[in-house]
């Protein structure tokens, strides 16, 4: 059987599920039913300095985006952070911790940008036994508009003068979190690790506004026939996240750094595609609000399964492995050549890729009398989207022509040094490097 134990930063847990900062962190009760469940570890939701209390609205505070099913594709959310007390919370930490020895507990912290604030309330969390913090730059409203979360996010300069702060007056390790709201991901996980950050984690929620209410004309969750930007999460926000989590894994200059990965992570397969692309676990959120604290056993079994398969024995032997494989378009293989093959035993004859392809894209379909369905070769240019339209999985691939054969569609011999990609005076990425 494959061992999930992970060491993130010399956090040790029982598996690389961990909960995000979120209302389901919220409180002990949450917490000790999380790992009941079976969670590795929890972020608890973000603390606040002590001072005029946080207030949340007393109204929705969630806004949906489905899917054709009404499957829950995207969470929008105007809530804070933790209107609960301060003392309460880190009594609570203190508490579940030492009953929860085995699992990771990271506090979420979220405080002006004044040295003395921080110099404040890390001691306090340091009292209570947790393993480490993370620290939210990432937040996109409310909090933001009071000079805090993605406001700082977004100036490196203030992460890499808070993560300092931090490294000086607390002990145990420092995760900076990540907002999505900005250009260039790179620069602040740079910032972060010139500060001394211990590792990133990304994403934190997508600035977003998900609908209207074309009745009271104010976005929604609507409070009192008015509405704001909140945060986007879940499914639909995957792709983004783990973009920007490979751009920080493969950029030289935080060559590295840990990452713990966040964004749309609902299955075993996502915690496992996040993974691969360098993050040494994951955080969940959106799943566990649709689905349930259990939700977790799935991707427990479904992930050990997995690396039983692959003969993987812990998780540490596939982090990383698709990093080298994310390069930038011009280095793409130009001699790579693939067609559109459409098994007409699975064929349910709908005419999605027939339809898709005569209107959107190459006319490389053809439709008989009978419906029946056949590829074009000599106009198909495998751009896949056959395949992405096709209600019936693998009834149409895409197969790779073998070196030597005439792409029909080019009348040229489909060259046989693919692995010479890089250095073919084709390349105009070989070309840029000269």
């Amino acid at each position: 059987m494959a061992d999930l134990t992970t060491d993130f930063l010399g956090i040790k847990s029982p598996n690389p599920f961990w909960l995000a900062s979120a209302p389901p962190t919220d409180k002990e009760y949450n917490v000790r039913r999380a790992f009941e469940a079976g969670w590795g570890g929890v972020v608890w939701k973000t603390l606040g300095a002590e001072g005029p209390p946080v207030v949340n609205v007393n109204g929705p505070r969630y806004g949906a985006i489905y899917g054709a099913d009404r499957r829950l594709l995207g969470l929008n959310n105007i809530e804070l952070i933790t209107d609960r007390p301060l003392q309460t919370n880190l009594d609570e930490i203190t508490r579940v911790k030492a009953d929860y020895p085995d699992r990771a507990i990271i506090v979420s912290l979220m405080v002006p940008c004044e040295e003395q604030a921080w110099k404040d309330i890390l001691p306090l969390v340091e009292a209570t036994g947790a393993d480490g913090i993370e620290l939210n730059f990432g937040c996109p409203h409310g909090m933001s508009e009071r000079g805090m979360g993605a406001a700082v996010g977004q100036v490196p300069e203030y992460i890499e003068m808070v993560t300092r702060w931090c490294k000086q007056y607390y002990s145990k390790p420092v995760i900076v979190k990540l907002t999505p709201n900005i250009t260039d991901v790179r620069k602040p996980a740079e910032a972060a690790m010139r500060g001394g950050a211990d590792a990133v984690s990304l994403i934190n929620t997508i600035n977003s506004i998900t609908s209207v209410n074309l009745d009271s004309m104010s976005p929604e969750p609507s409070i009192d026939g008015k509405g704001s930007h909140g945060g986007y999460c879940g499914p639909a926000v995957k792709p983004i996240a783990m973009s920007m989590v490979s751009e920080i894994a493969r950029n030289p200059e935080t060559n590295g750094l840990p990452i713990s990965g966040i964004g749309g992570v609902t299955t075993w397969r996502d915690a496992a595609e996040f993974m691969a692309l360098g993050c040494g676990n994951v955080q969940v959120c959106t799943a566990a609000m649709t689905y349930g604290f259990k939700v977790v056993e799935e991707m427990i079994s479904g992930l050990s399964e997995w690396m039983d398969e692959k003969g993987y024995s812990s998780t540490s032997d596939f982090v990383g492995m698709a990093v080298p494989n994310v390069t930038d378009w011009q280095f793409l293989n130009l001699n790579y050549v693939a067609k559109a093959e459409i098994d007409q035993d699975a064929c349910i004859k709908c005419g999605r890729c027939f339809a898709a392809c005569e209107d959107t894209s190459h006319q490389a379909i053809s439709m008989s009398e009978e419906r029946v369905f056949e590829v074009i070769d000599a106009e198909c240019v495998a751009c896949n989207l056959c395949v992405d339209v096709c209600p019936i999985e693998d009834c149409i691939t895409m197969v790779q022509m073998e070196p030597g054969e005439i792409d029909p569609r080019t009348g040229k011999v489909v060259e046989e040094e693919y692995a010479n990609w890089t250095t073919h005076p084709n390349n105009p990425g070989a070309c840029a490097a000269e």
